[in-house]
């Protein structure tokens, strides 16, 4: 049964570029290390596995085919060793995690939110729906089936990738939903501290208009990674700050401290009673909402490539018929 009370983490740190193996190391150590603190509830960042592809914001198309072959090779296949691992963690420890990855399905690499509920299952697999863009020369595009919130342990979910916090009708579907805590992921270690100061703005103002929880995660790399990606000192300068790892309540406050740099984990402890405190004054998709004005065609269907019909099947004849039309 859940508790008034939910201690959440999100986490800022850097991945192993080599590859997904050393990642999902540093994921099952911060699990171990945020539950060993008291969190029920843990963020990474987004497509932290095996790592966010930053050399498609620093190179040129013709210099990508390498880099982007290294990350199909080392990108997560659903399931998978790496996710059984991660859910068996979260199993093991009763928490929720919400974790960001590079999916491989067959020949196509996706923006993907997890969320392993605290008994190990996959509640939800969701891809970002547009990559924003350079991520266009990386990632395909998700569609309208993963714009949704699931029941977990520690109450109802949602999540967003980046700039889809930056389309309302997004947000709006999971709002629809009554989400009580968001989580947002975000690269971090990206454009600078403009970057940093549009992410605190977004998270607290989705806090206040959904009113939830929001837990959001950046990435950080480090100097020897940031030369390993690019030697170029002014692109250097294109993968520093941009972090704001934080969480902030239904009234738009942090609730710890937020980072802006290096690795580490922001921990606070979840009110759950500050949902209906501020949605009882503003309640966007209830009593505040307008559905007779304005409202969300959300479209929750699977968009596959492949549609697939059976011959149709002739009705059988009436014994009328035949007898009328011996010949049919």
């Amino acid at each position: 049964m859940r508790t008034d009370i939910i201690r959440a983490a999100a986490v800022q740190i850097a991945p192993d570029l080599s590859g997904r193996a050393g990642t999902i190391e540093r994921v099952l150590n911060a699990i171990a290390e945020a539950a060993d603190k008291g969190a029920a509830f843990i963020v990474f960042p987004e497509t932290f596995v095996p790592y966010y592809p930053y050399f498609s914001f620093v190179l040129p198309p013709v210099q990508q085919g390498a880099p982007h072959l290294e990350l199909m090779k080392e990108a997560v296949v659903v399931p998978s060793p790496e996710t059984q691992a991660v859910a068996e963690a979260c199993r093991k420890r009763g928490v929720v995690v919400v974790l960001g990855v590079n999916e491989r399905d067959h020949g196509s690499l996706y923006n993907t939110q997890l969320i392993f509920d605290a008994d190990g299952t996959l509640a939800l697999k969701r891809r970002k729906i547009t990559p924003t863009y350079h991520e266009r020369m990386v990632w395909g595009q998700g569609d309208g089936a993963g714009l949704s919130v699931v029941e977990t342990k520690v109450g109802r979910v949602g999540a967003l990738a980046c700039w889809e916090h930056y389309n309302p009708l997004a947000r709006y579907a999971l709002m629809t939903q009554h989400e009580e805590i968001h989580a947002g992921h975000y690269p971090g270690s990206l454009v600078g501290d403009i970057f940093r100061d549009q992410i605190e703005v977004t998270m607290r103002h989705h806090a206040l208009e959904s009113g939830c929880f929001v837990v959001c995660a950046t990435g950080w790399l480090t100097e020897e990674q940031i030369a390993q990606i690019h030697p170029d000192l002014a692109l250097q300068a294109a993968m520093r700050s941009g972090c704001m790892t934080c969480v902030i309540s239904p009234e738009g406050r942090h609730l710890a401290e937020p980072r802006t740099s290096g690795e580490g984990l922001v921990i606070a402890d979840l009110d759950m009673r500050l949902v209906a405190k501020r949605k009882r004054m503003m309640d966007s998709v209830g009593h505040y909402a307008r559905p007779e004005l304005l409202s969300l065609l959300h479209d929750t269907r699977p968009a596959p490539t492949r549609h697939v019909q059976g011959i149709p099947q002739q009705p059988p004849l009436s014994p009328q018929f035949q007898e009328d039309h011996p010949d049919a």
